[in-house]
């Protein structure tokens, strides 16, 4: 490991929510025995996020000397991505990376982990929200009934909607037919959009034999390498529906608690590193997709403030009525809309 990504876990292992001061890279090495594992990642082989989720494991063997192998599989290598949650559950792999919103029919809390549509506007905020305001125990909480738990978020900034009709407007989304997950499915809803929760898998040829209108995916740089140029003329850039976003590192309740802690350790504090990482690389990374999706011809749209005020007051609604009156779940809304009024954003 070089010296800076050393000397920025150990920043991290300083002042985590999941351990002490005294967390440092020696006592993570510790552990004898060798411990393997298999993780599905949520994207395609070959995309930037995988080659993220390739620094996780291998920094979680780094730190524990190579005694904690993870051995990484794209979304779908071993069961279909929306399997993942019952698979892991049942012990078939030990590890996923997940959107936690896929679950929120079955765990109305997750819709709120994933991304909150209108909601937090800079990643550090959502991040905080994790890390400072006990959104950790809240997510750990909401996965515990069903045998997993909850590591930590990957969190960062706006993901788009590419769309194959111009979004101008709020009223443009009336409607049109969308995909969109968790969340996200229910403010949409409330704009007048259709929503069908595809698989991340089917959203290129679902435009592409026009199922559906718009769609929501993933971030820029993953869209584009996937070619949603070729699908669809335009993007609302950034996507009210998620202007900032969170996934996830959940692993079986019973392979993790088998772990020793030096190896718990390295799980969580890598999965915090990696989050920053990700989220100064897409920085970067969305300019350049940008730049690649005007050069095919492609249209970049944001709304207006007022449209996005407007918005917010409809998004509200629909944040009350997802949490399906769930004693967690209003929990969690509850803890969210307080540090977003603390913020000033409500």
């Amino acid at each position: 490991m070089n010296n800076n990504r050393r000397s920025f876990i150990k920043k991290v292992a300083s002042t985590t929510a999941f351990g002490t001061a005294a967390i440092g890279l020696p006592a993570i090495a510790k552990a004898e025995e060798i411990v393997k594992w298999k993780m599905q990642a949520l994207w395609d082989g070959g995309t930037s996020p995988l080659k993220f989720e390739e620094l996780f494991v291998k920094t979680v063997a780094e730190l524990t000397d190579n005694k904690f192998q993870i051995q990484l599989f794209s979304a779908g290598q071993l069961v279909p991505a929306n399997q993942a949650f019952d698979a892991v559950r049942g012990g078939a792999f030990q590890l996923m990376k997940t959107f936690d919103g896929y679950e929120a029919g079955k765990i109305p809390s997750l819709a709120f982990i994933s991304t909150v549509p209108f909601g937090f506007p800079e990643p550090d905020q959502f991040e905080a929200w994790f890390y400072e305001k006990g959104g950790l125990d809240l997510a750990r909480e909401a996965y515990a009934p069903a045998g997993l738990v909850y590591i930590a978020p990957t969190v960062y900034g706006p993901e788009p909607i590419h769309s194959k009709v111009p979004i101008k407007t709020l009223d443009d989304f009336k409607n049109k037919k969308g995909r969109f997950v968790g969340l996200a499915s229910a403010v949409m809803a409330k704009l007048g959009v259709s929503v069908t929760p595809l698989p991340t898998a089917e959203v290129y040829s679902a435009l592409d034999k026009g199922v559906i209108d718009l769609a929501d995916r993933g971030d820029l740089m993953a869209n584009f390498e996937s070619g949603l140029a070729e699908v669809a003329k335009y993007i609302v850039m950034p996507g009210p529906h998620q202007p900032t976003t969170a996934t996830s590192y959940v692993a079986n309740k019973g392979a993790y608690e088998k772990l020793p802690a030096p190896f718990k350790q390295a799980l969580e504090i890598t999965a915090r590193s990696v989050s920053a990482a990700y989220r100064q690389h897409m920085i970067v990374s969305d300019t350049q997709a940008l730049k690649g999706f005007k050069e095919k011809g492609i249209e970049i749209v944001s709304l207006s403030k007022e449209d996005l005020d407007k918005g917010r007051v409809q998004a509200q609604e629909a944040w009350k009525e997802a949490t399906k009156d769930n004693p967690l779940a209003l929990k969690v809304y509850e803890s969210q809309t307080a540090f977003m009024k603390d913020l000033g954003l409500l």
